[in-house]
């Protein structure tokens, strides 16, 4: 039986340039919501990206953000969030920052924090992301507990990983999160679906969900139906048996 749907977005339920869903998608959602299924968002966006993105459904979801940093309930409400310790955190923007061709994102629970090289990373999370965003001065100006700490990286995230695998920084990554995104975080989107059964009172057995790209991996590992999508890299579709086109395809089967 199935309880709970918890699908990516970027590369899953959005694919290329899209910035907005499928009207399909939000009827195929209804309709198994309908029918006492929960929907679940679980991505690396915040939780602002994500209620614009979803602004039809948004105050009725849950909603897996920061990848498993930040879970918020019907309503907007906090379920829980998950800080990195600051003096990490901070180190790893400045490593971040000294990368010639690397732009830093640090996440708040519902801001993006910016210090920005040029234009691009800001006009990036506003336009494309749709993420609140703040341009502070240095990481130090960061006024809240930091999340998430992402490194967008124009030339690509694999390239750079090396050179931004820190021993100090193993704890919490770095995930390739897209083409151009390495995420630190000391959650998962695993750990975040554990924390939601446990609010919800379910099992992951009981959960179905989607994704493209490693930092999905711990969430698919935890569920009891797992999907990767057939544009996903090759050691993940043979990891994977399920595969999936096009997600509204995979929701109207159920």
């Amino acid at each position: 039986m199935i309880s709970l749907i918890a699908c990516d977005i970027d590369g899953t339920l959005l694919h290329g340039g899209e910035r907005q869903i499928a009207p399909a998608v939000f009827s195929q959602i209804r309709r198994l919501m309908d029918k006492g299924i929960a929907f679940c968002p679980a991505s690396g966006r915040q939780y602002g990206s994500l209620q614009r993105l979803f602004a039809p459904l948004g105050p009725e979801m849950y909603c897996l953000c920061e990848n498993g940093a930040a879970i918020f309930g019907p309503g907007g409400r906090l379920l829980s969030k998950t800080a990195l310790p600051r003096d990490l955190a901070l180190g790893l923007c400045h490593e971040i920052l000294e990368v010639e061709d690397c732009e830093v994102l640090i996440s708040g629970e519902n801001t993006s924090y910016l210090c920005p090289k040029g234009p691009e990373i800001a006009y990036r999370m506003e336009h494309f992301t749709g993420n609140n965003v703040a341009i502070v001065a240095s990481p130090e100006a960061v006024p809240e507990e930091i999340l998430k700490v992402s490194a967008y990286c124009p030339a690509g995230a694999q390239g750079r990983k090396k050179r931004l695998t820190l021993p100090w920084a193993a704890q919490a990554g770095p995930t390739v999160a897209g083409e151009n995104w390495l995420d630190f975080t000391l959650a998962t989107k695993g750990t975040g679906i554990r924390q939601l059964c446990d609010t919800m009172g379910i099992s992951p057995e009981e959960v179905l969900a989607v994704g493209d790209n490693d930092n999905d991996v711990p969430m698919l590992e935890m569920v009891g139906s797992p999907y990767i999508m057939e544009n996903a890299a090759p050691h993940l579709l043979s990891r994977f048996p399920a595969h999936c086109r096009r997600v509204e395809e995979l929701l109207s089967r159920l």
